[in-house]
């Protein structure tokens, strides 16, 4: 690659990164670097290299759709940067088709101004001509460094002041709930538990207490395990909120992590509540979100029906195994509680739902579609699109204000 097209690679680089374009996503923000990376440049990688390299894991080329599934969302966010703050640039970022590469273009209409013809300059200048482009070079390193360490840092508080999270920790503590299920063991009468199990009606050492005492046939078979476990899709999307809790509360001080089932009804009522997880784990929360909400929850916890129009809106996330294309759903609400105190729900039917719901909630521009007013309820639900556990983008469905 000629020097000036190394210029305008990195010029683009510093302001693709500088947009925000990018959002929260972790995994996007490793690939792009990854891609940009000097080190990289004109080499052919391979696709199991940027699994291994940028998301830690050997890649199962005979049905592992994963870097290709990134590939399409990074162009996608570098046609949006190109389409809206980026679309004065006179070159632009590409991903060659089928390769895993990043390469700049120049924009396609440019008109270039005939350069002045050469004067000779004395023998003695390019001395000091040499030493001011070495200098600037420096200059303009630091300058991208810098703009690259703070660009997140500046989008994060421009985030964190939006309507959406702005009343988060104003006046109270964070309590940020993670949606988990209670699991118990089935012993079929054995010794020891063959095999573990999760009832929705059954959410706690209490609740199956209870249940047996409704059974007394089935005592001994199963037992407490002292079990819950979290869902994939609920950890990553924690991993995307957390940062921008922190700056809206103010610091991790006031922010405090548990999981659903350790949620009590005073925490409701003396922190603002930030909710990340599965529709189908809300427990507590479930009454005090769809008591005004315009939708209630199916039967199976993988639909919601608009009451308003009578509509179902299903996931297929569940019924689709491997690298299949899926469709989800994911709910965002914000609303006041009992006590005045904030309430933020971050939800999905499976995990593709909640984590594209991360991403929104977490970025800026997407909020601003929604219109969000500063401590006024809202309620938003989005169609994902998605591969296995990958979710590919989404469109909201309805939202209300």
């Amino acid at each position: 690659m000629s020097g000036q097209r190394s210029e305008a690679l990195a010029a683009q680089v510093a302001k693709v990164r500088d947009g925000g374009v990018l959002g929260r996503s972790h995994g996007l923000a490793r690939l792009f670097d990854y891609l940009a990376d000097p080190a990289h440049a004109g080499r052919t990688l391979r696709e199991a290299e940027v699994a291994q390299d940028v998301f830690g894991r050997e890649l199962d080329l005979s049905g592992d759709a994963s870097v290709r599934v990134y590939i399409h969302r990074l162009r996608k966010k570098l046609d949006d940067f190109y389409a809206g703050p980026g679309a004065a640039e006179p070159y632009r970022l590409v991903i060659p088709v089928g390769e895993y590469r990043l390469d700049v273009v120049e924009t396609v209409g440019r008109t270039e101004t005939p350069a002045p013809a050469a004067k000779a300059r004395p023998r003695w200048l390019w001395p000091a001509i040499a030493a001011a482009m070495a200098l600037a070079a420096a200059n303009l390193g630091a300058w991208a460094y810098v703009a690259h360490q703070t660009a997140p840092a500046r989008e994060l508080a421009r985030t964190a002041a939006s309507p959406l999270w702005a009343g988060i920790g104003r006046d109270r503590p964070v309590v940020v709930v993670v949606g988990d299920y209670y699991i118990f063991g089935d012993t079929d009468y054995g010794d020891g538990p063959k095999r573990m199990i999760r009832a929705f009606e059954i959410n706690s050492p209490a609740d199956l207490d209870a249940w047996l005492m409704d059974n007394p046939q089935l005592q001994g078979r199963y037992v407490d395990l002292d079990t819950y476990y979290t869902p994939v899709g609920a950890t990553l999307a924690l991993r995307e909120i957390m940062p921008l809790v922190r700056q809206a509360a103010g610091g991790l001080d006031r922010v405090r992590v548990i999981t659903a089932s350790h949620l009590t009804p005073d925490l409701m009522k003396s922190a603002d509540i930030v909710y990340v997880g599965y529709l189908s784990a809300l427990r507590v929360l479930q009454e005090p979100v769809f008591e005004r909400s315009r939708f209630s929850i199916g039967s199976t916890y993988d639909e919601l029906i608009d009451r308003k129009t009578g509509q179902s809106f299903v996931s297929g996330a569940g019924a689709a195994s491997g690298d299949r294309p899926n469709r989800d759903y994911g709910y965002l609400a914000a609303f006041q509680g009992p006590s005045g105190n904030r309430f933020v729900i971050v939800a999905g039917a499976r995990d593709i739902g909640v984590m594209q719901m991360a991403e929104v909630a977490t970025d800026r521009a997407a909020l601003s579609t929604l219109k969000v007013r500063r401590d006024a309820p809202l309620e938003a639900l989005y169609e994902v699109d998605g591969v296995g556990r990958t979710a590919l983008g989404a469109r909201p469905v309805i939202a209300s204000r």
